[in-house]
């Protein structure tokens, strides 16, 4: 199995991936065009990549590839309608930079609260000012609303607790009961968060439901002079309506991500948000040691079981649940040819296979298709699959 990784990678776990027999090309610096060129000169199996985009035309001028994997949570870098529909896995790493996302949310947090680069600027001006910088409020006790309650979510919560501050939080998939569960206050929408916090994180996947979504109506809602802090992705925040929260309401954002970020690890930025009152990184959230080495062990581990069992961990991209509607069983000895007579009469019923597994009994000698169809086949195809081989011992469907 080839693979191309196309960012940074730890060089430990490079050699990792050759040991287990796979064939590497590590290029850390392929983007876009030479990106491509790579893809069509290696011909790889499987890519891996962090922040590289990976588009459609990549994707459609790779026949050879088969997997995608962003080392990563987020995959919205990667074209997973085209991936789709050529039939190639997208999988990814979540959860693995947890710790180190949120450890930078509660450092602009803190860094928010006591002001702490401009401390660091003065200093280093050689201005000496401890009267503007010694009337932090402090954090204890205030009420930090959190929007998002996935495993970065959750990693928030506690170092909050650990700060002696409440917790507002909302989430699609969070409920009253595991809120409780989590020691946190349920909110029944963003903007309740945005009305009771006198800080918000936030920390959600970018979808289409997302994007955008913390718009002019939500920093509306929020206090005077709270502060506001993103480290997921800069498409879910509106930054014109941010920036005029900034004005007029004396907001103070910390923020990871940006619109305008460039495309390099370095370089020029050109983003609109350039502001006093905020306080960015270089989109650095999941950039630890730490988080990097466990997100490179999951690529391995994805890596290993796609090439010893063909199963892709963390696959983003397989229907949930197919369009059918009936199970066939078929009980049969494990001979060569008795599964190719029965597709042959489920293709000529017009019939659709979904889903397909054949289990193997201890021994090797019996058998069980469990083939989910779009469609019931009717009694004399059943009668048909059933004499189509002398090694088929009985025939079921069900409604499924």
């Amino acid at each position: 199995m080839k693979v191309l990784v196309a960012d940074k990678f730890p060089e430990n776990r490079l050699a990792d991936m050759k040991r287990a027999g796979y064939e590497v090309v590590y290029d850390e610096g392929l983007k876009e065009d030479s990106l491509s060129a790579a893809l069509k000169k290696e011909k790889p199996d499987v890519i891996v990549v962090r922040s590289t985009e990976v588009t459609g035309e990549m994707i459609v001028k790779a026949p050879s590839l088969s997997l995608i994997i962003r080392a990563g949570s987020g995959y919205n870098t990667i074209d997973v309608k085209t991936a789709s529909e050529r039939s190639i896995y997208v999988a990814n790493c979540p959860g693995k930079n947890a710790v180190a996302v949120a450890e930078l949310a509660f450092g602009l947090l803190l860094s928010l609260d006591r002001r702490i680069p401009d401390n660091v600027i003065d200093l280093r001006a050689g201005k000496w000012n401890k009267k503007e910088y010694s009337m932090a409020e402090g954090i204890a006790g205030k009420t930090l609303g959190i929007i998002g309650v996935g495993r970065i979510g959750r990693e928030v919560i506690s170092r909050a607790r650990a700060f002696g501050m409440k917790v507002t939080a909302w989430s699609r998939s969070l409920t009253p009961e595991t809120a409780g569960e989590l020691g946190v206050r349920y909110a029944k929408d963003p903007g309740e968060v945005a009305s009771e916090a006198d800080a918000v994180s936030v920390h959600l996947a970018l979808t289409n439901d997302t994007r955008g979504m913390i718009d002019k109506k939500f920093f509306t809602r929020m206090k005077m002079g709270a502060f506001f802090i993103n480290t997921s992705r800069a498409e879910i925040v509106d930054e014109d309506a941010l920036l005029q929260a900034i004005e007029e309401k004396g907001i103070r954002a910390g923020l990871d991500v940006f619109s305008g970020e460039p495309a390099s690890k370095t370089g020029e930025f050109s983003g609109k948000i350039k502001n006093k009152r905020v306080y960015g990184t270089h989109h650095i959230g999941a950039s630890t040691e730490q988080a990097q080495n466990a997100v490179a062990e999951e690529t391995i581990r994805i890596l290993r079981e796609y090439a010893e069992t063909g199963h892709v961990y963390n696959c983003v991209n397989i229907m949930e649940k197919t369009p059918a509607s009936y199970m066939l069983s078929v009980h049969h000895k494990n001979r060569v040819g008795v599964l190719a007579g029965v597709l042959d009469i489920i293709r000529e019923a017009n019939i659709n296979v979904e889903l397909m597994e054949n289990i193997i009994f201890a021994g090797g000698d019996g058998a069980c298709a469990r083939i989910q169809i779009d469609g019931k086949l009717e009694e004399q195809d059943m009668e048909k699959i059933e004499k189509s081989s002398a090694e088929i011992t009985s025939v079921s469907q069900v409604s499924i």
